[in-house]
């Protein structure tokens, strides 16, 4: 089978296709198209166990237990880790109830593909309200991925409740959760027909270490964990994860901080006359008729935002950390 051509970025984050499209900017690329924490978790002092050996039952014992706390995560739930939420999102459609899945939408396009690709009937649904009572499968973004919407876990609970009593589960990503605990369906999971999904990725801005969890239901974890094996993520992974999920000091600063900085962020889109249509602590999403235009304007200039081929008036911006002026800057000149 071949392999069609890339003719437009999966994923935020593509520096290399940004390149080939506009060349290298003179300052570098400031890049805004991944909602990934520019301040990420300081790793420096950390020292990982040598390459050399494989690491032992103790450290992913000691992982899960620092996740188990972060997320609050009820005893009557099984925690896994995995090497990136990607890989969950992969593997769940391999091992869920079979049926016809609902996934609540627009939002990130690899989870309908994931069931696609398991021959599963996916229908998109603008809102857990309408997600039809014969369908197995729901998966929730929350906050969802471009638009920042979220729902109460009182909500998700119930529609737990409702797709477990037909055999049935619900898959929340919780990808950008993090910086909003109190909507967060981890701590309700003991019981309920439903796995979460979380990643070290966005608010500890470790998206190379490509370490995630998934929690919840405890057959549906235990079998995806017997998948990954013995050894499911690096010794990297397992070290600086443990060290970051058990910082409370730094994840209450960041908190703080990444609301403080989306707040001047939306405050600089607000005076360029921009509309914004969603956000959350990590990125910020835009209405404009031109968006296409503004996002090759900002390009230009070396800034990389994140376009929808499936939604032209939107583009998405991460939070630019140093780079606030010089955004600052490059609206001006666009606008």
């Amino acid at each position: 089978m071949a392999i069609r051509p890339q003719t437009s970025p999966r994923h935020g984050g593509d520096l290399v296709f940004a390149t080939a499209q506009y060349g290298t900017p003179p300052a570098g690329w400031l890049d805004l198209s991944t909602g990934i924490n520019p301040a990420s978790y300081p790793i420096g002092k950390i020292v990982v166990a040598s390459p050399g050996r494989l690491p032992g039952r103790d450290a992913l014992d000691q992982l899960l237990a620092a996740a188990r706390t972060a997320y609050g995560l009820p005893a009557g739930a099984a925690i896994a880790a995995v090497p990136g939420s990607e890989v969950a999102i992969g593997l769940l459609p391999l091992i869920a109830p079979a049926g016809a899945v609902a996934v609540v939408g627009p939002t990130y396009g690899s989870h309908a593909g994931a069931w696609q690709d398991s021959a599963c009937r996916v229908i998109e649904v603008g809102d857990v309200s309408q997600i039809p009572t014969d369908v197995t499968i729901a998966v929730v973004v929350n906050p969802n991925n471009p638009d920042g919407r979220t729902f109460p876990p009182s909500t998700l609970t119930a529609l737990a409740r409702a797709l477990g009593e037909r055999g049935g589960l619900l898959v929340v990503d919780e990808a950008f959760a993090d910086a909003n605990p109190e909507i967060s369906l981890v701590p309700m999971l003991a019981g309920l027909s439903a796995v979460v999904l979380r990643s070290l990725g966005k608010f500890y801005g470790l998206a190379g270490l490509r370490l995630g969890f998934v929690a919840g239901e405890p057959a549906l974890v235990t079998r995806l964990a017997s998948i990954l094996g013995d050894w499911p993520v690096s010794s990297a992974a397992l070290t600086i994860g443990a060290q970051a999920l058990s910082d409370r000091r730094w994840r209450d600063a960041t908190r703080a901080s990444l609301k403080e900085q989306n707040n001047k962020l939306r405050s600089l889109l607000t005076r360029h006359r921009l509309a914004i249509k969603g956000h959350t602590h990590l990125f910020v999403l835009i209405e404009d008729l031109d968006a296409a235009g503004l996002h090759r304007r900002l390009a230009g200039q070396g800034i990389w935002a994140r376009a929808f081929v499936s939604q032209p008036t939107w583009l998405r911006l991460g939070l630019p950390g140093a780079g606030m002026d010089r955004l600052d800057q490059a609206l001006t000149a666009c606008r």
